[in-house]
């Protein structure tokens, strides 16, 4: 960490075991992430000090290359385990953890990006053969075989059926490795319906 953290205690004592606990947890933050620069924990004491029924508040603000930042904070309100400020201080850094490790995915390119499916029409159909030709949008033929066709749908395609499919490269040039027909029984895709 670039700077060293700062642990501050409202309405309340310091305490040596909460101090040890906060230390513990953001040295297990810092192995999952070892580039934060800086990290500011607030432990809030309860307002009234009854014996139970008052909750210990926990707000943890780290922030990370980038301008990103993670903020965590345990709503006093949420959970009456929290009369144990060793628990809110658990729970608290776990919540952290978990904002920590999703921004880490993304500064790392890790999050998913699901790609739109890619999408054609059914140009030519050998239906003997159990064989046929995508066309793309942007105009090129792919290859697909009947065994390429996702529940056993082969026997509804025509010519014009909007399909989606997956490409890879064959021997003789590109083919569907799955193709599958677009809409509730055969309906076309809009706009891709051929004259």
């Amino acid at each position: 960490m670039e700077t060293a953290p700062e642990i501050v205690y409202e309405g309340m004592e310091p305490s040596m075991t909460a101090q040890t606990r906060i230390e513990a947890e953001i040295a297990k933050l810092e192995r999952y992430f070892g580039h934060i620069t800086s990290c500011r924990v607030v432990l809030r004491a309860p307002k009234h000090h009854r014996q139970h029924g008052d909750l210990f508040e926990v707000r943890i603000h780290m922030a990370l290359p980038d301008g990103r930042e993670v903020a965590a904070t345990r709503n006093p309100l949420a959970n009456h385990a929290h009369e144990d400020a060793l628990v809110a201080i658990r729970d608290a850094f776990r919540a952290a953890r978990r904002q920590l490790l999703d921004e880490v995915r993304q500064l790392q390119g890790k999050v998913k990006h699901h790609e739109p499916p890619t999408v054609g029409i059914i140009h030519e159909l050998n239906v003997e053969g159990g064989f046929g030709f995508i066309e793309t949008l942007d105009g090129r033929e792919i290859y697909f075989h009947r065994n390429s066709v996702l529940g056993d749908a082969f026997g509804d395609l025509e010519v014009g059926s909007g399909v989606s499919y997956a490409e890879e490269q064959g021997e003789k040039g590109p083919q569907a490795s799955t193709v599958r027909l677009m809409g509730k029984h055969g309906v076309l895709i809009e706009g891709l319906k051929k004259e």
